[in-house]
């Protein structure tokens, strides 16, 4: 461990200026996918769950939800338009089985 802390602990340091800006964009960028990747998670766990407990009208809910989350993730960049599809088709399959 270095004595300036951790920050860059088992990644390569880059000297290049125009590379230590890039490291720092795609560090903003990971994170900020990262909240949104887990705000689609939780959506789709909800419906999960409300599926599970047989709760029809919550589910619905919940799916509309759900699916609006997605597209969200789609517009952002973060997911591709076919995964989220996909994704959509999923929950719709759980919420009509009900």
């Amino acid at each position: 461990m270095s004595p300036l802390g951790d920050e860059n602990e088992g990644r390569p340091v880059a000297n290049i200026k125009s590379q230590i800006k890039r490291n720092k964009q795609n560090e903003v960028a990971r994170e900020r996918n990262k909240t949104i990747k887990s705000s689609v998670r939780t959506a789709i766990r909800k419906v999960r769950e409300a599926v599970a407990a047989g709760n029809k009208a919550d589910a619905v809910e919940l799916a509309k939800d759900a699916k609006r989350t997605l597209d969200t993730a789609v517009s952002q960049g973060v997911l591709h338009k076919n995964n989220a599809a996909n994704r959509k088709s999923g929950v719709d399959a759980l919420v009509n089985n009900l």
